[in-house]
């Protein structure tokens, strides 16, 4: 490893001997002339890791911790990631939802101390800048250490951060929280991901008067300046960067299904508020039905909050019930019911139903009109509950033990999936409680564990979390280049997640996969999503075409989604997920070799 250390030029050098911190080897330091400048100790990459868990686990509250990582990443990537990867149950909620939320909201505030060193961490683009964005784009390649091209892009204008509203510029915590998820969930690798808000003002008051906020002071633009500005962006960006997965993230509801119209056919996106909640939710759904001792087509589905995420949950049960079930689109809409802010949706409701509602307004309820959620569920008898309406406590323990009552012959599904916590519609304890233990439960944010006070055993909540689909679908675009992302993709993905649950779990009655899997999980539905894309015949890269037609079993039909696939392609995909270095000497090479690969 010395010779290896002597030949690189002192940029590499002094690049490696940055990121290798207190693991820098004698020889580094030599040639740095930091002897005596620095401890004498040579540590390895586990003690480095000990000494990093110990100083997060210190800290007091959520956001100090949050504020710790987001310091750690700068300075070093690879212990940052393996920090993340190695303790995912502790650390994924906190560089994510919920503590992501109250990080957002203090965005403004805390960004100068969270990004040490680092001219940006991503792009900030305004109005201003849409005229000249090819000019940004250019800047951000010629600041980035290591030149990659980015494989994926998480791009939001902060108008509606999950459900805490209008956050402006500070909703790029999220980009920058969800795509540390696809590098530790799934492997894409870091410096190859791109965090982007479009700064294009907010309509808060708050944020306008703060003295500290750091976005542009103004109102948000009407519609035709917003998708005139937002189609320059990702113009640019496929001109740029031709082969980009662009992942829309938390715009408003209406922007959120109308970019997705926009570009779904003709680029490679996807909206994960949209297609990423449906996904998962489907795949706990699929789970849940299989437990609920109601037969799938006998559900009776009420959905309480109409937004992207609600509507685009229940197209996807939707498409999964005639898919499945061989029923009609008719038949599947029929058995999906909603409430919003004004009650019930139906045609005759009397006021007008935003564009994205309408494909659930009821037409069979003749006079019957339901203004609140309790009518509703009297008039539905629903035997199952999701809820992504934002409203703490909507579900009330009136509610929840109305719906046991109301399927003693099965199992209540009840699925609060709203979040941050402070935005849940009823806790796990309160479900279990109020339902004798018999809910089938899944929900938005982490709930602890519960402990039967009669029996003693403990049941653990499922988190119907987006961690568990969109980083699969964003390693297997990168992997398989599709030309576009299909819902029958997405569909794979959800039967994937749904056939992951391994002997233990599905004997716990459990919903999804243990979160410590998931690494293990995103590789297998990354295989399902690749799977599906080359039966499509969508997939541009050839070489997954041949593995995935060479190793199919024979009397398979590629035309049912299924979201089997081979072990060949299995672990074609874990071959290719990155990983941070597990030793010192790794790292070195790995980073040496990309500064000076003509000199290794």
């Amino acid at each position: 490893m010395s010779e290896i250390v002597g030949r690189p030029r002192r940029n590499s050098i002094e690049l490696v001997g940055a990121k290798a911190g207190t693991a820098m080897p004698a020889e580094m330091r030599q040639a740095l002339n930091l002897r005596g400048l620095v401890p004498a100790s040579v540590e390895d990459f586990t003690k480095q890791e000990m000494r990093a868990f110990q100083q997060l686990m210190s800290k007091p509250s959520s956001l100090e911790k949050y504020e710790f990582l987001a310091n750690l990443r700068c300075i070093n990537v690879n212990l940052f990631f393996r920090l993340v990867m190695n303790h995912f149950k502790e650390i994924a909620p906190i560089i994510y939802t919920p503590t992501v939320g109250e990080a957002c909201l203090n965005y403004s505030h805390i960004y100068p101390f969270i990004y040490p060193g680092h001219m940006s961490v991503g792009l900030f683009i305004t109005l201003g800048d849409v005229d000249n964005v090819d000019l940004v784009i250019q800047n951000y390649r010629e600041s980035m250490t290591e030149h990659n091209d980015p494989e994926i892009t998480v791009i939001t204008d902060g108008s509606r951060i999950l459900g805490l509203g209008d956050l402006g510029i500070n909703g790029m915590a999220i980009p920058i929280g969800k795509l540390q998820l696809y590098v530790a969930a799934a492997g894409l690798n870091p410096a190859r991901t791109l965090p982007i808000v479009l700064d294009f003002g907010t309509n808060s008051k708050k944020y306008q008067n703060d003295p500290l906020y750091l976005g542009t002071r103004q109102p948000r633009p009407d519609d035709e300046t917003f998708y005139n500005a937002t189609g320059k962006v990702l113009s640019a960006l496929y001109r740029a960067f031709p082969d980009i997965l662009v992942q829309f993230e938390d715009f408003s509801t209406d922007h959120a299904f109308g970019l997705l119209d926009q570009w779904r056919n003709k680029a490679l996106c996807f909206n994960d508020d949209i297609q990423g909640t449906g996904s998962v939710i489907l795949a706990g759904f699929i789970s849940a039905v299989e437990q609920a001792g109601i037969a799938p087509t006998d559900q009776r589905i009420l959905f309480v909050g109409a937004g992207s995420a609600g509507v685009g949950v229940a197209k996807q049960l939707v498409e999964y019930m005639m898919l499945e079930y061989n029923i009609s689109e008719e038949q599947a809409k029929a058995m999906f019911w909603f409430v919003d802010s004004r009650g019930m949706i139906t045609a005759n409701r009397g006021d007008t139903l935003a564009a994205h509602k309408v494909y659930f307004a009821r037409h069979d309820n003749d006079d019957t009109q339901c203004t609140s959620l309790e009518d509703a569920l009297e008039y539905v008898k629903p035997t199952a509950l999701i809820g992504l309406s934002t409203i703490y406590k909507a579900f009330n323990e009136n509610i929840l033990s109305r719906m046991n009552e109301l399927n003693p012959h099965g199992r209540p599904i009840i699925f609060p999936l709203s979040n941050p916590e402070s935005k849940a519609e009823c806790t796990f304890e309160e479900a279990m409680r109020c339902t004798n233990n018999r809910v089938l439960f899944a929900s938005g944010t982490a709930f602890p564990e519960y402990t039967i006070p009669e029996t003693g055993e403990v049941r653990v909540p499922a988190q119907g979390n987006n961690m568990y689909v969109f980083p699969s679908i964003g390693l297997g675009a990168a992997l398989c280049k599709p030309s576009r992302i299909t819902d029958t993709m997405i569909y794979a993905v959800s039967k994937a997640l749904a056939n992951s649950l391994d002997n233990k779990e599905r004997a716990r009655g459990e919903l999804y996969p243990r979160i410590e899997r998931i690494r293990d999980v995103s590789a297998r539905l990354t295989a399902a999503f690749i799977t599906q894309a080359v039966h499509e015949g969508n997939v541009r890269d050839q070489h997954w075409v041949h593995i995935v037609e060479a190793n199919m079993p024979e009397g398979v039909d590629t035309k049912t989604v299924s979201g089997l696939f081979t072990k060949r392609v299995l672990g074609e995909v874990k071959a290719l997920m990155w990983e941070p270095a597990s030793s010192v000497e790794q790292y070195m090479f790995e980073a040496i070799t990309f500064e000076n690969p003509d000199e290794i």
